[in-house]
């Protein structure tokens, strides 16, 4: 009899070489904010540098220019933070210790077998892989937008780089500056002078939102659908299933082991690209039911669960469209032209609340504890939204009839709520649609008003 893992070994491979794709796990595409981004765009896994320039959609009759980039980058694939890696650390030491000697061969010799090599100090920093997701990026925009992001620009020191205090996101904008500078066959990466600015303010204004922070952050109240769901019945049903897998006692195996088993899984193949053993735990079934659970979170804690959590990315949102409305400002002949291009590196967090003040990725029904079964179609699932180096791309350009704007996540379309009938429309009517934002929104009201408005805000 060929043992289990073997069998599956073997067919993960055969299936794979004849597709000439890495050994990758089926379930790759439902690690939530832990997401590679090339699950997102497979097309990457054949050629990383790839670039579709039909995504570019200003209509060809107004013979349309592009002349600014506004993009708010999501820093790249990270080490697991302290409270993971202590995580993955117990469960490793609990499978050495408690799996029976009498279990299946491949969760003795190779669970057993697998070494913990994750430390503190790692905490979250940028790896290689990471690096290499930015600097490919940054390539790929380059390509995609030469005249905003091509060597006359790189060279004159004209693109505005922005970015959160954290290590990782330090390390990805220099990344992204190391990408601009090989597409522009310009000076070895290792020659590379970096120039950026660290802002806070924008990138992690969610911090300085006491509003958010007393009424989200340490609300016990505020997760209360992800504590439901956690400990209810579809995630038990894992749990024990997994326990059972692993030959352990169930009540040894706690949903916070069961979790760090999937981010492990996670992990490994964003770090390191390899199809670990700890993927074989978990059958898509599985995969779907974790990824609900760390998209319930993601929903109630940065996303539309909470008015403020959206709205403690008014900062942010004020800057995109005042550097916009500088870069489409009608011109003089003798006036300099725009500033061509903008970057913001910062985090999962900083996206989720910006996109969701946009108005993207509402469903009609928000996902709960109990609706589990009726949210397979939803549109809001961070696997495909934030994965490492998830982008937001706000591409101005000049036209006949005015400026128009295209957004673009993920290097893909998207299309503007309540302006779904163009892909790129007039500048003037994406204002239109957010004139409310644009005169409101005021960050000191909303996060510093009085506590009665401070807490949960809990309609959608």
């Amino acid at each position: 009899m060929v043992p289990s893992f073997l069998f599956f070994s073997v067919m993960i491979r055969c299936c794979c070489s004849a597709l000439s794709l890495p050994d990758v796990p089926n379930i790759a595409s439902h690690f939530g904010t832990k997401t590679r981004y090339e699950e997102v765009n497979p097309h990457l896994l054949r050629d990383i540098l790839s670039v579709n320039k039909s995504v570019l959609r200003a209509p060809s009759s107004e013979r349309c220019s592009p002349v600014h980039l506004t993009a708010v980058v999501r820093h790249g694939s990270r080490y697991p933070t302290v409270k993971n890696v202590r995580a993955i650390d117990k469960l490793s030491e609990l499978v050495r210790s408690q799996s029976p000697q009498d279990s299946t061969g491949w969760r003795r010799d190779i669970l057993k077998r697998w070494k913990m090599w994750y430390t503190d100090d790692m905490d979250g920093q940028l790896v290689h892989k990471g690096r290499e997701d930015v600097r490919h990026l940054a390539r790929r925009l380059s390509v995609l937008l030469p005249s905003l992001l091509g060597e006359e620009q790189v060279r004159g020191g004209r693109v505005r780089l922005l970015t959160s205090s954290k290590h990782r996101c330090i390390s990805s904008v220099e990344a992204f500056q190391e990408g601009l500078h090989q597409q522009a066959n310009l000076s070895p990466v290792s020659d590379v002078r970096y120039s950026h600015q660290v802002d806070d303010e924008l990138l992690r204004s969610f911090e300085h939102c006491r509003g958010y922070v007393e009424g989200v952050e340490n609300n016990r109240t505020a997760l209360a659908e992800v504590k439901k769901f956690k400990h209810g019945h579809e995630m038990d049903g894992v749990r024990k299933r997994v326990a059972a897998r692993l030959g352990l006692p169930e009540d040894s195996f706690t949903p916070d082991l069961l979790e760090a088993a999937f981010f492990l899984c996670s992990y490994e193949l964003a770090i390191k690209s390899e199809h670990s053993p700890w993927c074989l735990l978990f059958d898509e079934d599985d995969a779907q039911v974790l990824e609900y659970k760390s998209d319930l979170k993601q929903y109630w804690k940065r996303a539309h669960g909470h008015a403020i959590n959206s709205l403690s990315s008014c900062p942010l949102f004020h800057h995109v469209f005042r550097t916009l409305d500088k870069a489409g400002r009608p011109r003089r002949s003798t006036d300099a032209s725009p500033e061509p291009a903008s970057i913001l590196i910062g985090h999962a967090e900083t996206l989720l609340p910006l996109l969701s003040l946009l108005g993207l990725y509402k469903d009609e029904a928000p996902p709960t504890a109990d609706n589990y079964h009726r949210q397979h179609g939803r549109s809001f699932r961070t696997s495909k939204i934030v994965p490492y180096a998830a982008n937001v791309l706000f591409v101005l350009y000049d036209c006949q009839r005015g400026p128009r704007l295209q957004l673009l996540i993920n290097e893909t379309p998207v299309r503007f709520p309540g302006l779904s009938a163009e892909d790129v429309p007039l500048y003037r009517d994406v204002r239109a649609t957010y004139r409310h934002l644009l005169d409101g929104c005021d960050f000191h009201k909303e996060c510093h008003g009085t506590s009665a408005g401070r807490g949960p805000n809990t309609e959608l």
